[in-house]
C-alpha cells in the first residue's frame, strides 16, 4: 500500500502544471515581483510634471497630487489606517510677513501666531494600514509628496517639479505597498504606509501624525525616502547612502545578505547614526524612540531648483532601491527589531 501511494505522490508532481509549482516562490519573491520600471515611471513623470506646478503644500496643485495618491491606492485595493478615508486632514499656521518662514502645527506655537496676522496651509497626509497579527506593535515607511511650487518671477522655468524631491520616494512607498499586497501574507506587525504633506513647510505631516497618532508609542521603526532617484558621486551609478539607528545592526546585515541573495546592482554607504534628529520626516518618529531607517542618493546642483526634472532620473537604480527597501521593511514587519 505505501508503494501504491508513493507512486501516486510522484505521479501527481510530475503532472502538476508548471503553473502550480511555480506557487512556490516565498512571499519576498512575490513581493519583489511586484516591483518595476513601468510603475515608477508612471509615478514619478506624473507628480513631477509641469500640469502640477510643484504641488506645493496647501496649493490647488497639492491637493491635486493627494488625489491621484487616493486614486491610485483606491485602485489597489489597500486600506485606509483611519476610518474610511485616507485622508488625514490638518492645517499649518506660520507668521504673515515672511513666505519663507516655517510653518507650525504644535498647538501652543498656532495660538502665538494666532494673536497676529498670519498665514493658514491646509494640508493632507496619506495613510494607508496592513493589520498586522500583533497590532500592539507598529511599523511606519513613509515619503513626503509636497514640494515647492512654482514662482512666477523667476525667469524662464518657474516651475519646481521635485522628481528627485521627492516624486522618487512617493514612487518608493507605493511600490513597497504593492509588494506587501502581493506577498499574499499578514505580516506580523501592523503596517503603515504615510505619503506626508508639508516636509517642505516644516516636517509638518510627519509632526502633525506623531503628535496626534495614539499608538505612536507602539511604533517600533520608521523607514524614509527623501531623494533616492540621482547620482551624486562620480563614477558611483549605483551609489546610495543607507543611514540606521546605530543601536540596530541589524539592518546592515539585512541590506548586505539582501545584495547578495537577490543580486542587487546596489552599492550602498553605510552610515550608522546616534542621532536622527533633523533633516527629513524620520524626525519625528526618532523622538518617539522609533528605530529608523533612512535611504537617500544626496545632494546635487538640482537641489530645490526647477531642473530637478525626471529626464535627470537614475530609474535603474531608484527601482533597485525600492526592491531593497522592500525587502528591508518586510523583515521589519516580521523580524524582531
Amino acid at each position: 500500500m505505501k508503494k501504491i501511494f508513493l507512486l501516486f505522490a510522484i505521479f501527481v508532481m510530475a503532472t502538476m502544471p508548471i503553473e502550480a509549482k511555480k506557487d512556490k516562490i516565498t512571499p519576498e519573491q512575490k513581493g519583489l515581483q511586484a516591483i518595476n520600471l513601468a510603475t515608477a515611471k508612471a509615478h514619478v513623470g506624473f507628480l513631477a510634471s509641469d500640469a502640477l506646478k510643484g504641488r506645493e503644500a496647501g496649493s490647488e496643485w497639492g491637493r491635486i497630487a493627494g488625489e491621484y495618491l487616493v486614486s491610485t491606492l483606491t485602485q489597489m485595493g489597500a486600506t485606509p489606517l483611519f476610518s474610511d478615508s485616507f485622508v488625514q486632514p490638518f492645517e499649518g499656521y506660520a507668521l504673515y510677513y515672511s513666505k519663507a518662514s516655517g510653518f507650525t502645527v504644535v498647538p501652543e506655537g498656532i495660538e502665538q501666531i494666532k494673536q497676529g496676522p498670519h498665514r493658514v496651509a491646509h494640508m493632507r497626509n496619506i495613510l494607508v494600514k496592513i493589520e498586522g497579527k500583533n497590532p500592539n506593535e507598529i511599523v511606519v515607511v513613509g515619503a513626503h509628496y509636497d514640494h515647492l511650487g512654482y514662482d512666477p518671477m523667476l525667469e524662464g522655468d518657474k516651475i519646481y517639479n521635485g522628481a528627485d524631491d521627492n516624486a522618487s520616494g512617493v514612487q518608493a512607498v507605493l511600490q513597497i505597498l504593492q509588494a506587501f499586497l502581493a506577498t499574499g501574507q499578514q505580516p506580523e506587525r501592523t503596517v503603515i504606509f504615510a505619503l506626508w504633506d508639508g516636509e517642505e513647510k516644516g516636517l509638518c505631516g510627519s509632526q502633525y501624525f506623531a503628535n496626534n497618532f495614539t499608538d505612536i508609542k507602539k511604533v517600533k521603526g520608521y523607514m524614509n525616502f527623501d531623494m533616492i532617484g540621482r547620482d551624486c558621486i562620480e563614477g558611483r551609478s549605483n551609489h546610495f547612502n543607507y543611514m540606521y539607528t546605530t543601536k540596530n545592526p541589524n539592518y546592515a546585515e539585512w541590506l548586505k545578505s539582501d545584495i547578495e541573495q537577490y543580486s542587487l546592482a546596489l552599492d550602498p554607504d553605510f552610515s550608522p547614526a546616534d542621532d536622527f534628529s533633523n533633516g527629513s520626516d524620520q524626525v519625528p518618529f526618532f523622538n518617539a524612540g522609533a528605530s529608523i531607517v533612512w535611504y537617500q542618493t544626496g545632494g546635487h546642483v538640482d537641489y530645490h531648483k526647477p531642473s530637478d526634472e525626471s529626464p535627470r532620473i537614475n530609474w535603474d537604480k531608484m527601482v533597485e532601491i525600492t526592491k531593497a527597501a522592500f525587502l528591508c521593511f518586510w523583515k521589519m514587519a516580521n523580524n524582531p527589531l
